[in-house]
């Protein structure tokens, strides 16, 4: 919704403005100020469309992710870079299911830029893993195979890894 700078100038004038607020003794206001101008900085580091995108994936509405995202014009001016590489990340998953060369690049781009949270870089390396056997690159799918299983270290994707070993055996 706003440029990422904006949302950092709007906190600012709103911690400003609480500051005042104390200043004048109206506590409740500096403080309920403070909380305000933290959801700006929140979403600064978290952006809302790469959030609801999320939510949208999550209940399985892939057409519901992909209109969030299509809200974010210029992804490199618009978001910092481990959203850039999320919202990449977000890009490949939809992509995938219809375009696997396009949908590779994303997810090579969203590891380039990096990723917050093991198990996504475990994902996303799971998925470029399962585009290099479609291809029969075996070699590589076997190296982000086992790259994704150092990573997936609580085994939430543990059942898919053992399931493309097996389709890699028939390769």
């Amino acid at each position: 919704m706003f440029n990422k700078y904006i949302k950092l100038v709007i906190a600012a004038g709103i911690l400003v403005w609480s500051v005042f607020q104390f200043i004048d003794e109206n506590i409740m206001n500096g403080i309920s100020l403070i909380l305000f101008a933290s959801i700006f900085i929140l979403l600064y580091f978290k952006n809302e469309f790469i959030l609801l995108a999320f939510l949208q994936l999550r209940k399985q509405n892939f057409a519901g992710a992909s209109k969030w995202l299509t809200y974010i014009k210029n992804p490199s001016s618009a978001l910092i870079q481990k959203q850039e590489g999320y919202y990449n990340f977000l890009q490949g998953i939809l992509i995938s299911q219809t375009n696997l060369t396009q949908a590779e690049k994303f997810f090579k781009k969203a590891l380039k830029l990096g990723l917050s949270m093991k198990h996504d870089i475990a994902m996303a390396k799971l998925q470029l893993a399962g585009i290099s056997m479609s291809k029969r690159r075996k070699r590589e799918a076997t190296m982000l195979i086992n790259e994704a299983k150092k990573l997936d270290t609580q085994n939430v994707l543990a059942e898919q890894i053992k399931m493309l070993k097996q389709q890699l055996k028939k390769i």
